[in-house]
């Protein structure tokens, strides 16, 4: 079937699927394509009605940087460029790009200076969204400024006559104010007329999955999430219901009580569901383990591992293939395009993994979907609505969600405010935060991150003023790329002393976040506000403050709609401040904290 559509050239931006999944809304199909495919020829598509470029994790003017035709800019067809895609349009046509003089992620209030299509029914003052390092400082000929931010200066720009328009920030991200219009402005520029849907996606993917399987049978991994409850509707309405099972594992890192729930909800959608009791096999392969990366890359292994034996001990290698629920934001996070920066592997990506699915083994029926879309195509599939609106559970487990340490690392505080560690060697100066001696993920300029969190040194309880604080101290300290804010304690008086010790993944640490993570999910039920966020992350830190408790709890509240984006879940003061009583409760915990980072620059999950 042929639809009109806009063309995503992705330079390997996080965002450049969020691009297409925006669009999507619209009912407008975005094709997205590599730099390398995007000839004059290919763009001869009378069904192309616009360009759309990407960002990206690489600076234009490096010798290795992703280019693409720039006779595209000759087509006739309205071209809009995004951030990196901004600074390549400006840099082919005669303009100017250099490293920016200060580095912007996260909020920064625009200023239309003129009369733009662009930004036609936008304010002239407004906030969108920033993750950049370089910027363009002279236009190309026949170019002129169409908005500006504080930070930057050609934050938007445009050639009325070539409908060609160039923007630092980026539309796409739910948080931009206006993004959604600014991306309907361009579409209405494009002259479509919007012909694709949810239902059309069904449609045409139904026969894609039949040709894949051919005359087999499925066996999908399910976790009881979204993405493989919805994967096996979808699987099981294409293919029968016959044909499709499911294979669970208890990795002994799920939720308290995750497991009943699981069994008992997937076969009430008349799943046939085989459940693997492999804890030992998991935490045993995780001891002494210490690697975000490596953590991911062992239970990721660990399933194929499981699985294998499981195919083995019950021959099903000839009439079966395995279907697992990932979708695209697990995808691109983790280098899955050609010139995307990885940001962390997912379990679903391992080598061992990828190499079955280049073999065919493995289907990925929502593989092109965001989380979104996914909740769209489970209710058309007529799934309950508690299933499909359900938090989103990483596929690793807690096994995220528990930091481990490689070394003790002991820091106490003189006086003066130094230290032990280097990042506190400039405490003095740094009156905002003190750094604490973990570190996490976090994604900024398109790229990956591994950083210390600060903790806020900030009185009152105002969530939006933080997480403003949060981004401005993050684009200015590189060693910090989160900020966090103490909600309670078990230890007196101020922090003189705080010690990180070494320790992995261990069925203790997983018992101890099952019980906060439990307090956490019962409370948001209880005062009738698990709904007024999208996800809520609970972390356990290796970090006790003044020699009282081992362990440190992290509350992560998301706000969000596809998990590419995030700010932090406005829940009220009363919320938080009786979550923290709780889980203090438990006298190993020896405080209780906020995080109030954005994504980005800030991952949603903390590896």
């Amino acid at each position: 079937m042929s639809h009109e559509k806009v063309v995503i050239i992705d330079f390997g931006g996080q965002y450049a699927h969020l691009i297409a999944s925006r669009i999507r809304r619209q009912n407008v199909l975005a094709e997205i394509l590599e730099p390398e495919a995007a000839t004059v020829d290919l763009m001869g598509d009378e069904s192309i009605k616009g360009i759309i470029l990407s960002g990206g994790p690489q600076s234009v003017f490096d010798a290795d940087s992703p280019q693409c035709d720039p006779a595209i800019f000759k087509l006739g067809k309205p071209v809009l460029g995004i951030c990196y895609g901004h600074q390549y349009l400006c840099r082919s046509l005669g303009g100017e790009v250099t490293p920016g003089k200060i580095k912007e992620y996260g909020r920064a209030e625009l200023q239309v200076t003129s009369d733009c299509a662009l930004f036609k029914d936008i304010p002239e003052k407004s906030v969108f969204w920033m993750s950049h390092g370089d910027e363009v400082t002279q236009l190309p000929e026949g170019f002129e400024v169409c908005g500006q931010t504080e930070a930057c200066g050609h934050a938007a720009v445009w050639n009325q006559e070539k409908n060609l328009y160039g923007i630092q920030f980026h539309p796409e991200v739910t948080h931009s104010e206006f993004g959604g219009q600014v991306l309907q402005n361009f579409l209405t520029i494009c002259e479509v007329s919007g012909d694709w849907t949810i239902e059309k996606f069904f449609e045409e993917e139904k026969q894609k999955i039949k040709e894949q399987v051919g005359d087999k049978n499925v066996f999908l991994f399910v976790s009881g999430g979204v993405d493989s409850t919805v994967s096996f509707a979808f699987l099981s309405q294409i293919l029968g219901p016959e044909r499709v099972k499911g294979l669970f594992v208890d990795t002994g890192m799920l939720r308290q009580g995750e497991v009943d729930f699981v069994e008992t909800s997937l076969k009430a959608i008349g799943a046939d569901l085989t459940t693997l009791r492999s804890a030992d096999q998991f935490l045993g392969n995780l001891k002494d383990q210490y690697d975000p990366e490596k953590k991911r890359e062992i239970i990721g292994h660990t399933f194929l591992d499981v699985q294998q034996e499981f195919f083995s001990h019950n021959d099903l290698h000839g009439d079966w293939v395995l279907a697992q629920g990932t979708i695209y934001p697990d995808t691109i996070e983790t280098g899955g395009t050609k010139h995307a920066a990885k940001i962390k592997t997912h379990h679903n990506r391992a080598p061992e993994v990828q190499k079955l699915i280049d073999e065919g083994k493995i289907i990925e029926p929502i593989k092109e979907l965001y989380k979104d879309e996914v909740r769209a195509l489970g209710e058309f599939l007529g799934l309950p609505h508690d299933l499909v609106w359900r938090h989103p559970f990483p596929g690793p487990g807690l096994g995220v969600r528990i930091l481990c340490n490689a070394t003790e690392e002991i820091v106490d505080i003189a006086p003066r405010g130094m230290g032990q560690l280097n990042a506190f060697t400039m405490q003095e100066k740094r009156k905002a935060f003190m750094v604490l001696p973990i570190k996490s993920v976090g994604v900024q300029g398109d790229g990956r991150s591994y950083r210390h969190p600060g903790l806020l040194k900030i009185d009152g309880f105002d969530l939006a003023k933080q997480e403003q604080l949060a981004t401005k101290l993050i684009n200015h300290y590189k060693e910090i790329n989160r900020c966090v804010v103490m909600l309670g304690q078990n230890f007196e008086g101020s922090i003189k002393r705080i010690v990180a010790p070494k320790t992995c993944v261990d069925a203790d640490r997983v018992e101890i976040l099952q019980r906060a993570d439990h307090i956490v999910t019962e409370t948001l039920v209880e005062q009738k506000l698990y709904s007024d966020v999208w996800q809520f992350p609970t972390v356990l830190l290796p970090i006790s403050f003044n020699d009282v408790g081992q362990e440190t709890i992290v509350l992560r509240p998301i706000d969000s709609i596809d998990a590419m984006s995030a700010s932090v879940g406005k829940l009220p003061q009363s919320f938080f401040q009786e979550v923290a009583e709780k889980i203090l409760e438990d006298k190993s915990i020896s405080a209780v904290l906020l995080d109030v980072t954005s994504k980005p620059p800030g991952t949603i999950e903390w590896e």
